[in-house]
C-alpha cells in the first residue's frame, strides 16, 4: 500500500513539531535535532520537517511504497511517459537508507517515490554532494541528470 509523502522546510523546528504535534494529534515517530516525520495511518501521509538551511516552505512531495515490486511498477510508469527520473539506489537520506528516483512536475516540484530499506543514525549528507532533491535540487524534466 502507498503513503502520501510530504517534506516541508521549516525555520523553527520545535514550534513546527508542536504545531503539526497538534495537527495530527500524535507526536513525531522520529526527531532528530534538525527533523522530525510522522507516519500517520488517517490519512496514509508520511509527513517530514527539516531545519537544513533550506528556504522555508514544501521542499518536496512524494509516495512511499511498501516494496520494491511497487517502487519498479511506478518507476516503470514515468519510463514509459518518457518523464526524466533520477535513480537512487541504496540511498542515504533524511536519517533513512532507501531505493528511490525523483522526478519534477512541470511546475519545478520534486517528487521522490521511495522504498525505505533501513534507518541510519545521520541526516546522510553523502546526498548534499549528489544535489538530490530530498537535500538540495532535482532532476529537468528535459534531463536525468540534477539540476
Amino acid at each position: 500500500m502507498k503513503r502520501f509523502h510530504v517534506h516541508v522546510s521549516v525555520d523553527d523546528l520545535d514550534a513546527n513539531i508542536q504545531f503539526y504535534s497538534t495537527m495530527f494529534g500524535a507526536p513525531p515517530t522520529v526527531v532528530k535535532p534538525d527533523y522530525a516525520k510522522w507516519i500517520v495511518e488517517d490519512p496514509r501521509v508520511h509527513f517530514a520537517i527539516s531545519k537544513r538551511g533550506i528556504k522555508a516552505g514544501v521542499d518536496h512531495l512524494g509516495v512511499q511504497v511498501e516494496s520494491e515490486t511497487e517502487l519498479t511498477a511506478l518507476r516503470d510508469q514515468v519510463a514509459t511517459a518518457e518523464i526524466a527520473a533520477l535513480d537512487q539506489p541504496n540511498s542515504e537520506c533524511c536519517y533513512a537508507r532507501s531505493d528511490k528516483y525523483w522526478t519534477t512536475d512541470p511546475q519545478g516540484i520534486a517528487w521522490e517515490t521511495f522504498h525505505t530499506l533501513d534507518s541510519i543514525p545521520v541526516y546522510g549528507e553523502a546526498e548534499r554532494s549528489q544535489k538530490s532533491a530530498c537535500c538540495d535540487a532535482a532532476p529537468s524534466k528535459t534531463s536525468a541528470c540534477c539540476a
